[in-house]
């Protein structure tokens, strides 16, 4: 298995796009298998979705209504509403694996490799990329 970290600036930006990233390390496999994707933070989420045709927007809509940044929550540390960025991964999950084919993600036409971050309080990311080859 080979691995990598990248980091990952989301500083601004809920919807992060690391399909280029994500590709670029498959490619340098040459061959088919699996990339697994691992991000190691309590507030943010990796997912696959369209870019680029408003559904950032969407995304970030719902996810004010579901997890509003308000003073609700127990969870009290940081900025208000920081307490609903640390339910976010059980929404948006941690990790993600897609099959490689050739050292190309087989993606379906529209999706990209998104991290999903809403915590302003750390705008730095770190994801663990793995191949598994098949």
């Amino acid at each position: 298995m080979r691995s990598e970290v990248i980091t990952i600036d989301t500083r601004g930006r809920l919807v992060n796009d690391i399909t280029d990233r994500v590709q670029a390390f498959a490619r340098e496999a040459e061959a088919d298998g699996l990339v697994h994707l691992f991000l190691p933070h309590a507030t943010a989420g990796l997912a696959l979705m369209e870019t680029g045709s408003g559904s950032e927007g969407d995304l970030e809509e719902v996810l004010a209504r579901m997890l509003p940044r308000d003073d609700r929550y127990g969870h009290r540390h940081g900025s208000t509403g920081h307490g609903g960025d640390h339910l976010l991964p059980l929404f948006v999950a941690p990790s993600l694996t897609i099959p490689a084919e050739a050292g190309r993600l087989a993606l379906g036409t529209w999706q990209s490799v998104v991290l999903v971050d809403p915590n302003r309080e750390n705008n730095e990311r770190k994801v663990r990329l793995s191949f598994v080859a098949g």
